[in-house]
């Protein structure tokens, strides 16, 4: 079963590699690695939630716009490879939250990105990884992340 199938099994669609903001671009392989650059968890053309973590945005709620970060991300990774099924390994992950003051559960909100990315890739799929709390995010998104991919040599 490839990454993509397992997606769709989860109920999910990947979409078309994201468009940047402004000006940089969504992904740079360099050799073997890929490096996306921060998504924020848009669903055609929206946010799925607004806001800081947890006075807008519910802990637990925030783990589905942080998976659908890593969707993006995923997508950025597919558009400059072709499929997900050259991915090696997911590397790192960085994961900025939308803190509200006094806010320290970054890292529960982290594992809606990191519990999909497991389940898409397997033990592929596990990596390191950091949880960053944020005083502000670009859109007044409730997350950000970016990843390293390591991918097959062609």
């Amino acid at each position: 079963m490839t990454p993509e199938d397992r997606i769709i099994e989860l109920g999910l669609t990947l979409p078309p590699a994201p468009k940047p903001l402004g000006s940089y671009l969504a992904a740079v392989r360099t050799g073997k690695l890929i490096f996306t650059a921060g998504q924020l968890p848009m669903r055609d053309g929206q946010l799925l939630a607004m806001g800081k973590v947890p006075t807008d945005v519910d802990v637990d709620a925030a783990q589905a716009p942080a998976r659908q970060a890593a969707l993006n991300a995923l997508a950025a990774v597919a558009g400059e490879v072709g499929s997900l099924s050259a991915v090696r390994r997911i590397v790192r992950v960085n994961v900025f939250v939308n803190s509200a003051a006094g806010f320290t559960d970054q890292a529960i909100v982290a594992n809606g990105a990191s519990d999909f990315l497991a389940d898409v890739f397997g033990e592929a799929g596990r990596h390191t990884r950091c949880a960053i709390g944020a005083a502000e995010l670009p859109l007044n998104a409730p997350v950000e992340l970016d990843m390293v991919v390591d991918i097959a040599s062609e």
